[in-house]
């Protein structure tokens, strides 16, 4: 099977993070040549191994084009639709968008999760997920328009910050239908701390490397 990618080229790798495949090499599996991409993952320091053939259906995909990057940022200035206030879907619901990977799927969730963040404080599973995202959404971009990840940076806030602050006005008009977050987090926590240590939890790579790891393990028995 021929591969996608060539050597030193830059990949997305969807809810992982942006890598680059380090080398295409060939090893014998149950008696089978099984031809791999090696990937190094900057955002976790790691390399994951994973088939050539599985890279389409993991969403392994190229860098967008430098238009595709600048229509994201304007993107995140647009006006937040309504979605349910009901931590718990939403979750799901954007979850299932970073697992998709493409740059609009993450600028989505980036823009909802920022724009939740200004209502009320995200749960420590939702503001986890919204941190892989916004890296891996800035990290693409960076490459895609060849800047430094701290402007990128500097232009993702300054394309967030306008709408954000006009929904922090609007808090008081927001009922409070996340009441049970802590009894849910503590559910999802491995350790039995209350709300009060979260931004402890934050120190975690919330960048879905552990989920890497299985991955190829998986891979390889294969």
């Amino acid at each position: 099977m021929s591969s996608e990618f060539s050597i030193n080229e830059k990949v997305v790798y969807p809810s992982q993070g942006v890598g680059e495949i380090k080398e295409i090499f060939e090893k014998t599996v149950q008696d089978k040549a099984v031809k791999y991409y090696k990937i190094y993952l900057e955002v976790s320091d790691m390399n994951v191994m994973v088939p050539v053939e599985n890279a389409n259906m993991l969403g392994i995909r190229k860098i967008v084009s430098a238009e595709a990057a600048q229509k994201a940022l304007d993107m995140l200035g647009q006006p937040v639709e309504s979605v349910t206030s009901d931590w718990k879907l939403r979750y799901q619901m954007n979850l299932d968008l970073l697992k998709k990977g493409s740059i609009e799927d993450i600028t989505n969730i980036v823009r909802c999760l920022y724009h939740r963040s200004k209502v009320k404080e995200l749960p420590i599973q939702e503001r986890k997920l919204y941190d892989t995202a916004r890296k891996l959404l800035t990290d693409e971009i960076a490459i895609a328009l060849g800047l430094d990840v701290k402007e990128v940076e500097s232009m993702l806030h300054a394309k967030l910050e306008p709408l954000g602050a006009l929904h922090e006005k609007k808090v008081a008009q927001i009922d409070d239908d996340d009441e049970d977050d802590d009894e849910f987090d503590d559910e999802l926590s491995d350790s039995s701390s209350s709300s009060d240590d979260d931004d402890d939890d934050d120190s975690d790579d919330g960048d879905g490397g552990d989920d890497a790891n299985d991955e190829d393990e998986d891979d390889d028995d294969e």
